[in-house]
């Protein structure tokens, strides 16, 4: 139930925080409850991945974006994600997540979002998200005029690029 409460309080304090542009960074702090442990007192690995929807949702509202995708009907939706834990999180330690806009290919947007507490590296992730409307993948090309982004295409990083192909790995069923 606390992350009802947490989505609340991200969407709230975004209404009253400064404006970011569609490049820039998005940080939120939370702290580490209770049912965000697992049975070795740290935070869960799967409780990382459902706060950085918080994150890129905070990146989106404070971008512009959510009011944009809620009068158009667009979902986004997570594609693929890869996420590296260095240093675990314990019971009621603070830590903010870091999330901004890598690039983008035709079909979707690549993310990178970062824990960080008491100045260290916690856990680092690559989010691959896409937006569906009407039952359909909007292209990235149909998405930018609409939300204002006039700037240059950032060039996707050699590891990004990696990613991708392991992904096409993956997809194709691993097996060689």
């Amino acid at each position: 139930m606390n992350l009802i409460f947490r989505l609340f309080r991200v969407l709230l304090a975004g209404l009253f925080r400064s404006k970011v542009g569609f490049l820039d960074e998005s940080v939120v702090s939370f702290r580490v409850l209770p049912n965000d442990l697992d049975f070795n007192l740290h935070m869960n690995n799967g409780r990382y991945l459902t706060i950085m929807d918080l994150g890129r949702f905070d990146l989106m509202q404070r971008s512009g974006l959510t009011g944009i995708a809620i009068k158009n009907r667009w979902m986004p939706v997570v594609a693929s994600q890869v996420i590296n834990y260095r240093r675990s999180l314990a019971p009621f330690q603070l830590y903010s997540l870091h999330s901004r806009i890598l690039g983008w290919d035709e079909r979707f947007v690549y993310f990178l979002q970062q824990f960080r507490s008491d100045g260290k590296l916690a856990a680092s992730a690559l989010v691959k998200a896409g937006i569906v409307a009407n039952g359909k993948s909007l292209t990235i090309e149909e998405m930018l005029p609409l939300v204002g982004y006039m700037g240059p295409k950032p060039l996707l990083s050699p590891e990004v690029t990696a990613w991708r192909g392991t992904e096409e790995w993956l997809r194709s069923g691993a097996d060689g």
